[in-house]
């Protein structure tokens, strides 16, 4: 990510491309922007203009106007690239949003990180003495910088275990289908998730 912001001009101006370019055909206000993409409203009004300025986006009604991606952008498909789909989040990265949320003992991602739209969730947590709510804000700190909104799944170890064996349709979802492991122990190893 620190490439595409120096190459691009600051972050902020990454998580707002990137908001837009995740949702083409959906509308934001400045509001809804400001909260999605967690950048400061000056900074937010700032770079609408240079985004409108170059025809990246574009105004629609005057009441109540709302911004959206323009579709007839000259670069977009190569911005989409860049931006959406280029690895740009490493696994230390991603980690990093989720320090002292509990003992995890299992971290998956899927989803948009591993670009497959047809994942049911993007990420899955199990641990012991999780806490949701600094859990919930590492998710949100993610979104902002994403683009879009995350898909999760959080367990208890023992939870995990027990629909791990019933062949609960969400998690062998997850663990079935393409996904990348970013945090495991050995108690929830790898064999003992195929064996289910």
């Amino acid at each position: 990510m620190e490439i595409l912001e120096k190459i691009l001009g600051n972050g902020a101006r990454v998580k707002i491309m990137r908001l837009f370019l995740l949702n083409r055909g959906k509308g934001f206000t400045i509001k809804n922007i400001v909260k999605r993409s967690r950048v400061s409203p000056d900074v937010v009004r700032k770079e609408i203009r240079l985004l409108s300025s170059v025809s990246f986006i574009k105004k629609r009604s005057k009441i109540s106007p709302e911004w959206y991606f323009n579709s007839l952008f000259k670069y977009g498909e190569e911005f989409v690239d860049l931006l959406v789909r280029s690895d740009t989040f490493s696994k230390e990265k991603i980690l990093s949003n989720f320090k002292n949320v509990g003992r995890v003992k299992l971290f998956v991602v899927s989803g948009v990180f591993i670009k497959n739209e047809d994942s049911r969730v993007d990420l899955l947590v199990v641990g012991d003495k999780l806490k949701k709510v600094k859990i919930e804000k590492g998710i949100r700190k993610l979104e902002a910088e994403i683009g879009t909104e995350l898909v999760y799944a959080i367990f208890d170890t023992k939870e995990f275990i027990y629909r791990l064996n019933m062949y609960d349709k969400l998690v062998r979802d997850i663990i079935d289908y393409p996904h990348e492991v970013l945090l495991q122990v050995s108690e929830l190893s790898t064999q003992a998730l195929k064996k289910n």
